[in-house]
């Protein structure tokens, strides 16, 4: 009987912890996509051994290019913002827009100390008056202060999102109508036609009116937030109605047989058939609905002066002071980080429903 080398059984062991490690980056590899992160597999795999000059070439071409434009761009407005003079001064470089991060954030931490600084009085004051006998003097405060540059970022968030979900009980229910009716399809084409151009900026006054007539002052939501969100609503929904409609009006027609045959009612038909099979296409109008209603959300808020990272923007624009213009610029890049942001947790969303490649 032939012995058995020790050290071809430690190769093997080694080459099956190793095609391990290979399973697990490849199953990885899918959530690095999602979030944005593709760059990491190659780096996994090149540490692992698997041809480092190959995945040299894919980290570079994933990670060192966007790297080197990020670089360059960065290097384009260090120089070039000095020369453009405006009416605030210079357009400020990276540095002096970075700088403002530091100063927006310390600018919080101090309204927060402010913040609590003002409910320790109040529970002195109040305990004070129980203590003499005075509990009817006794009042609980809510702290009315300047909201910070978070509590701007987490109100457009809100609002952006309360809007995207009330666009999305409608759309979805009725582009799956229009993709199962035709005649249905016949009746709302027009529509779409005709409002999915209009712009927010004509949206908001009416829907300010409409709100302010028929929602009392007194009710859950603040009438600000409910004339950003409706008008949120009214712009977004568009994508996720066509979207919807093409989905469902292009599902395979012998599924659409089967069900026939099977003798399906509507909801067993919708939820068995119809939704699985469409998807794909309504994660995809979800995913531009929630980009369109980012967008739309800023405008409204710098019109209508309504809470949020738009009416930042806008109170810095009016302020005119020296440090006005880095401050906005942190906004935009708040707004598009954000953006960004939203679109991956959508995907990521989509990515656990759905089998597609989209990206």
């Amino acid at each position: 009987m032939t012995a058995i080398d020790p050290s071809d059984l430690k190769d093997d062991a080694r080459e099956v912890r190793r095609q391990r490690f290979f399973t697990r980056i490849n199953t990885a590899d899918k959530w690095f996509q999602v979030l944005g992160l593709a760059w990491l597999t190659p780096v996994l795999r090149a540490a692992a051994g698997d041809n480092p000059r190959a995945q040299g070439k894919e980290i570079w071409r994933l990670l060192g290019i966007p790297l080197l434009a990020i670089g360059l761009f960065l290097a384009a407005w260090a120089a070039l913002a000095p020369t453009v003079q405006t009416s605030l001064g210079a357009i400020p470089g990276p540095v002096q827009v970075w700088e403002q991060v530091g100063n927006l954030n310390d600018d919080a931490i101090r309204e927060r100390e402010k913040e609590a600084a003002f409910y320790v009085r109040q529970d002195e004051r109040n305990a004070k008056l129980i203590a003499e006998g005075k509990e009817d003097r006794v009042k609980e405060r809510i702290y009315t202060g300047k909201p910070t540059y978070y509590d701007q970022i987490w109100t457009s968030i809100k609002t952006v999102f309360f809007g995207f979900l009330l666009a999305s009980v409608i759309a979805i229910p009725l582009g799956i109508a229009a993709g199962l009716s035709p005649i249905v399809s016949a009746a709302i084409n027009p529509l779409i036609q005709i409002f999915k151009p209009v712009s927010p900026l004509a949206w908001l006054p009416i829907v300010t009116m409409v709100v302010s007539a028929t929602y009392a002052s007194d009710g859950w939501f603040a009438k600000s937030f409910l004339n950003s969100a409706i008008t949120v609503t009214l712009c977004s929904l568009w994508p996720t109605l066509i979207n919807t409609t093409l989905g469902v009006s292009s599902i395979d027609k012998d599924l659409v047989s089967v069900s026939k045959v099977l003798k399906m009612n509507t909801w067993t038909k919708v939820t068995k058939l119809v939704l699985p099979s469409a998807l794909p296409l309504i994660f995809t109008g979800l995913r531009l609905s929630l980009g369109v209603g980012w967008m739309v959300l800023i405008a409204a808020e710098m019109l209508a002066q309504n809470p949020g990272l738009g009416k930042f923007v806008w109170d810095e624009f009016q302020n005119g002071s020296s440090q006005s213009l880095a401050k906005i610029m942190v906004a935009v890049f708040t707004i598009g980080i954000i953006g960004f942001l939203l679109d991956r947790l959508m995907y990521a969303i989509q990515s656990m429903f759905t089998f597609t490649n989209n990206r």
